[in-house]
């Protein structure tokens, strides 16, 4: 077997093409996300594709007519995107929910994206300019992509070095939306003006950082998991617990539901809502009780702190849970469209002690408490 000393000369020869402070940073970047996902989410390690050789970053150079900036280059030096197909599967996972970048799913809306690797890139790419009209000298490559029927599409600008995301007028006038402050791209960090930085790394080590952080999780529904976008810490998640009952609240931008042109609807937020119960049960008056059952809902929706909506109704999607001490969140998700950014969601929920057909005290209002609607600075 090759020497460390031998190994470590290989792979540096490898890379004496880029800045060796660049070379560096992705290499931590990249080994912090794989780090995580060992622990968290070895599925989708497990569909990183071994990284690309510099004939073939070339290829894709000269089949799109374009240069990548140079700190993707050296991503995708490391690792060629996903190899992952939506008819595949790990384990238990459908393939279709082993996105890298991860997603959210609200009525019957699921999104998980992924990254692409340069040979479906290529594909993409030619299909997707070709359909938007962009023409042959377009500088725009498809990067990333939700696996079920490419709803929502990530296109990194050659030229700028500014990644973007297609929203709901995508296909009638290329409507897209930066996905990182343009401020910070192609920023110099170093003396020697070595350290370059595209929008593709900085959104792949901010999304490294929210999920080391714990700010987004694999979340499991059923027997399916996936990387959940849906906040899950403080100030984008609220908590409240009333008698015993948790809510859990966070919103997420929904830019491929977006409509930038419509002055009333413009941004699309999904929300989710989590409800459990504490182990020891609910508590009202001294007395304690092993479930309590949900029976009415209010919300109310501001746009930049005024009321747009006032909303009272019975029950969630139509379901009436009943929340019983150590079971899982029920979890619901819903959206709401708002005309601008920030907004928020706040209400109560009415719940009875025991069971609707069997009650056991009085209803009582668990709070949900507000949480913001917020167009981020960096859009997954």
């Amino acid at each position: 077997m090759p020497s460390f000393k031998a190994s470590y000369q290989t792979w540096r020869e490898a890379f004496n093409l880029y800045p060796w402070p660049l070379v560096t940073r992705v290499k931590r970047c990249w080994g912090r996300l794989k780090e995580w996902l060992a622990i968290n989410f070895p599925e989708v390690l497990s569909t990183l594709r071994k990284g690309a050789t510099e004939d073939e970053i070339l290829e894709l150079e000269k089949s799109l007519k374009v240069k990548l900036p140079l700190p993707t280059r050296v991503l995708y030096r490391f690792y060629d995107g996903q190899e992952l197909t939506s008819e595949e599967s790990s384990g238990s996972v459908p393939g279709n929910l082993l996105g890298l970048i991860g997603g959210y799913s609200f009525y019957d809306h699921l999104v998980n994206v992924s990254l692409l690797p340069l040979h479906q890139m290529i594909i993409e790419t030619k299909e997707i300019i070709r359909h938007l009209g962009f023409g042959n000298r377009s500088k725009y490559v498809v990067v990333a992509a939700s696996c079920s029927y490419n709803e929502k599409i990530f296109f990194l600008n050659c030229s700028n070095g500014q990644l973007y995301v297609g929203t709901r007028n995508l296909t009638t006038d290329g409507e897209m939306l930066p996905c990182v402050p343009n401020a910070l791209i192609n920023s110099v960090h170093d003396v020697k003006g070595t350290q370059q930085q595209d929008a593709m790394l900085l959104w792949l080590e901010e999304h490294v950082r929210r999920l080391q952080h714990g700010m987004i999780k694999v979340r499991k529904e059923g027997k399916v998991r996936s990387i959940c976008l849906f906040p899950e810490e403080p100030p984008l998640c609220s908590l409240a617990v009333t008698n015993g009952v948790k809510v859990r609240a966070s919103s997420v931008f929904v830019p491929e539901f977006s409509n930038i042109q419509d002055e009333s609807e413009k941004f699309l937020f999904a929300y989710s809502i989590r409800m459990s119960l504490s182990p020891e049960g609910c508590i009202m008056n001294g007395l304690t009780f092993n479930s309590c059952q949900l029976y009415w809902r209010r919300w109310i929706i501001r746009c930049n702190d005024i009321i747009v909506d006032d909303v009272n109704g019975e029950a969630v999607i139509g379901k009436f849970p009943l929340l019983r001490p150590g079971e899982e969140e029920f979890v619901y998700e819903s959206c709401t469209a708002q005309s601008s950014s920030p907004g928020s969601i706040e209400g109560a929920f009415t719940f009875v002690p025991g069971r609707l057909a069997d009650p056991k005290g009085s209803p009582f209002e668990a709070v949900a408490s507000r949480f913001p609607l917020l167009v981020p600075d960096y859009i997954f």
